[in-house]
Protein backbone atom coordinates (compact mmCIF):
# COMPACT_ATOMS: atom_id res chain seq x y z
CA UNK A 1 0.00 0.00 0.00
CA UNK A 2 1.18 2.72 -0.99
CA UNK A 3 1.51 6.40 1.23
CA UNK A 4 -0.62 8.15 -0.99
CA UNK A 5 -3.37 5.43 0.40
CA UNK A 6 -3.00 6.29 3.72
CA UNK A 7 -3.61 10.15 3.61
CA UNK A 8 -6.75 11.80 3.57
CA UNK A 9 -6.75 15.68 1.47
CA UNK A 10 -9.02 17.87 2.53
CA UNK A 11 -9.53 21.78 2.63
CA UNK A 12 -8.62 23.28 5.96
CA UNK A 13 -10.60 25.56 7.88
CA UNK A 14 -9.48 28.55 8.82
CA UNK A 15 -10.04 27.31 12.95
CA UNK A 16 -7.39 25.16 11.93
CA UNK A 17 -4.60 27.27 10.50
CA UNK A 18 -2.61 26.59 13.49
CA UNK A 19 -2.44 23.08 13.09
CA UNK A 20 0.81 23.48 10.50
CA UNK A 21 2.77 23.31 14.00
CA UNK A 22 2.36 19.83 13.79
CA UNK A 23 4.51 19.83 10.22
CA UNK A 24 8.00 20.23 10.21
CA UNK A 25 9.44 21.96 7.76
CA UNK A 26 13.42 21.49 8.50
CA UNK A 27 15.55 21.06 5.21
CA UNK A 28 19.11 20.32 4.98
CA UNK A 29 19.88 22.86 1.87
CA UNK A 30 23.02 21.87 0.20
CA UNK A 31 22.67 24.36 -3.18
CA UNK A 32 20.65 27.10 -4.49
CA UNK A 33 20.09 29.06 -7.33
CA UNK A 34 21.41 32.58 -7.72
CA UNK A 35 21.23 35.15 -10.35
CA UNK A 36 24.83 35.51 -11.20
CA UNK A 37 26.31 37.83 -14.02
CA UNK A 38 23.53 37.50 -16.01
CA UNK A 39 22.05 33.96 -15.72
CA UNK A 40 21.01 31.86 -12.87
CA UNK A 41 23.71 29.45 -11.08
CA UNK A 42 23.87 26.91 -8.69
CA UNK A 43 25.86 27.51 -5.30
CA UNK A 44 26.54 25.81 -2.44
CA UNK A 45 25.15 26.90 0.86
CA UNK A 46 25.38 23.80 3.33
CA UNK A 47 22.98 24.98 5.19
CA UNK A 48 20.56 23.22 7.61
CA UNK A 49 16.90 25.07 7.74
CA UNK A 50 15.27 24.25 11.53
CA UNK A 51 12.36 25.81 11.05
CA UNK A 52 9.46 27.59 9.29
CA UNK A 53 12.07 29.62 6.66
CA UNK A 54 10.10 33.29 7.92
CA UNK A 55 8.64 32.11 11.19
CA UNK A 56 5.83 30.07 11.81
CA UNK A 57 3.38 32.99 12.26
CA UNK A 58 4.02 34.04 8.90
CA UNK A 59 2.77 30.61 7.55
CA UNK A 60 0.07 30.85 9.33
CA UNK A 61 -1.13 34.45 9.11
CA UNK A 62 -0.79 33.70 5.71
CA UNK A 63 -3.10 30.52 5.79
CA UNK A 64 -5.51 32.50 7.07
CA UNK A 65 -5.59 35.54 5.20
CA UNK A 66 -5.94 33.02 1.85
CA UNK A 67 -9.04 31.36 3.23
CA UNK A 68 -10.74 34.61 4.60
CA UNK A 69 -10.07 36.12 1.32
CA UNK A 70 -11.80 33.03 -0.63
CA UNK A 71 -9.02 30.96 -1.69
CA UNK A 72 -8.31 27.58 -0.57
CA UNK A 73 -5.57 25.52 1.60
CA UNK A 74 -5.48 22.15 1.03
CA UNK A 75 -3.99 19.43 3.78
CA UNK A 76 -2.76 15.81 4.01
CA UNK A 77 -3.75 13.87 7.04
CA UNK A 78 -2.41 10.95 8.05
CA UNK A 79 -4.14 8.18 9.52
CA UNK A 80 -3.78 9.63 13.10
CA UNK A 81 -5.61 12.96 11.46
CA UNK A 82 -2.19 14.70 11.91
CA UNK A 83 -1.57 17.47 9.47
CA UNK A 84 2.06 16.05 7.57
CA UNK A 85 1.73 18.62 4.49
CA UNK A 86 -0.34 21.69 2.94
CA UNK A 87 -0.61 23.84 -0.11
CA UNK A 88 -2.20 27.35 -0.50
CA UNK A 89 -3.70 28.81 -3.72
CA UNK A 90 -5.28 32.32 -3.68
CA UNK A 91 -7.98 33.27 -5.51
CA UNK A 92 -7.23 36.11 -6.92
CA UNK A 93 -6.91 36.10 -10.66
CA UNK A 94 -3.56 38.94 -12.10
CA UNK A 95 -1.73 38.84 -15.23
CA UNK A 96 -1.41 40.73 -18.28
CA UNK A 97 -0.74 37.67 -20.79
CA UNK A 98 -3.00 35.12 -19.31
CA UNK A 99 -4.82 34.63 -16.22
CA UNK A 100 -2.46 33.24 -13.33
CA UNK A 101 -3.27 32.39 -9.91
CA UNK A 102 -0.74 32.03 -7.14
CA UNK A 103 -0.32 28.75 -5.87
CA UNK A 104 1.57 30.61 -2.66
CA UNK A 105 3.19 27.97 -0.57
CA UNK A 106 3.39 24.58 0.12
CA UNK A 107 5.15 22.60 2.44
CA UNK A 108 5.57 18.56 3.61
CA UNK A 109 6.94 17.48 6.64
CA UNK A 110 10.63 15.75 6.49
CA UNK A 111 9.66 12.79 7.03
CA UNK A 112 6.66 12.36 4.80
CA UNK A 113 8.64 13.77 1.53
CA UNK A 114 9.49 11.74 -1.51
CA UNK A 115 6.19 9.55 -1.31
CA UNK A 116 4.26 12.06 -3.84
CA UNK A 117 2.20 13.56 -1.37
CA UNK A 118 3.73 17.22 -2.71
CA UNK A 119 2.37 15.91 -6.69
CA UNK A 120 -0.63 15.22 -4.93
CA UNK A 121 -1.39 18.44 -3.57
CA UNK A 122 0.31 20.44 -6.59
CA UNK A 123 -2.41 18.51 -8.37
CA UNK A 124 -5.39 19.50 -6.38
CA UNK A 125 -4.35 22.98 -6.91
CA UNK A 126 -4.32 22.82 -10.67
CA UNK A 127 -8.33 21.17 -10.53
CA UNK A 128 -8.87 24.16 -8.00
CA UNK A 129 -7.08 26.88 -10.47
CA UNK A 130 -9.35 25.56 -13.80
CA UNK A 131 -12.58 25.71 -11.42
CA UNK A 132 -11.80 29.24 -11.13
CA UNK A 133 -11.32 30.07 -14.36
CA UNK A 134 -6.99 30.54 -14.27
CA UNK A 135 -4.74 29.90 -17.49
CA UNK A 136 -2.17 29.50 -15.29
CA UNK A 137 -0.13 28.91 -11.93
CA UNK A 138 2.56 31.38 -10.69
CA UNK A 139 4.78 30.41 -8.10
CA UNK A 140 7.82 31.89 -6.02
CA UNK A 141 9.60 28.93 -5.63
CA UNK A 142 12.15 28.95 -2.62
CA UNK A 143 15.79 28.82 -4.79
CA UNK A 144 16.74 25.28 -3.10
CA UNK A 145 18.02 23.17 -5.61
CA UNK A 146 15.82 20.25 -4.71
CA UNK A 147 12.32 22.87 -4.42
CA UNK A 148 12.85 23.78 -8.31
CA UNK A 149 13.83 20.60 -9.09
CA UNK A 150 10.65 19.31 -7.49
CA UNK A 151 8.79 22.05 -9.83
CA UNK A 152 10.34 21.42 -12.62
CA UNK A 153 9.50 18.18 -12.73
CA UNK A 154 6.20 18.71 -12.55
CA UNK A 155 6.22 20.77 -15.53
CA UNK A 156 7.02 24.06 -14.14
CA UNK A 157 9.21 26.68 -16.24
CA UNK A 158 10.20 30.15 -15.61
CA UNK A 159 7.53 32.42 -15.71
CA UNK A 160 6.75 34.54 -19.13
CA UNK A 161 5.78 37.51 -17.50
CA UNK A 162 6.97 38.28 -14.07
CA UNK A 163 4.94 39.86 -11.20
CA UNK A 164 6.83 42.51 -9.98
CA UNK A 165 5.37 42.50 -6.78
CA UNK A 166 5.72 39.10 -5.86
CA UNK A 167 9.45 39.06 -7.44
CA UNK A 168 10.51 41.83 -4.84
CA UNK A 169 8.70 40.16 -1.81
CA UNK A 170 11.59 37.83 -2.10
CA UNK A 171 13.92 38.66 -5.38
CA UNK A 172 15.62 35.21 -4.29
CA UNK A 173 12.46 33.13 -5.00
CA UNK A 174 12.58 31.79 -8.55
CA UNK A 175 9.57 32.62 -10.84
CA UNK A 176 7.71 29.72 -12.22
CA UNK A 177 4.61 28.83 -14.21
CA UNK A 178 2.52 25.92 -14.83
CA UNK A 179 0.33 25.93 -17.80
CA UNK A 180 -3.59 24.56 -17.20
CA UNK A 181 -4.60 22.67 -20.24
Amino acid sequence: MSMLTKLSFRDLLVEECDRISEIDPSQYIEKVWRYLDREYQLISIDYMEEDWPDGYEKYRDGLKETILAGGVAIGAFDKEERLVGFVTLNSSLFGESAKYVLLDSMFVSNQFRNYGIGKHLFQKCTEKAKEWGAEKLYLCAASSQETIAFYRSLGCVDAKEVNKKLYESDPRDIQLEYELI
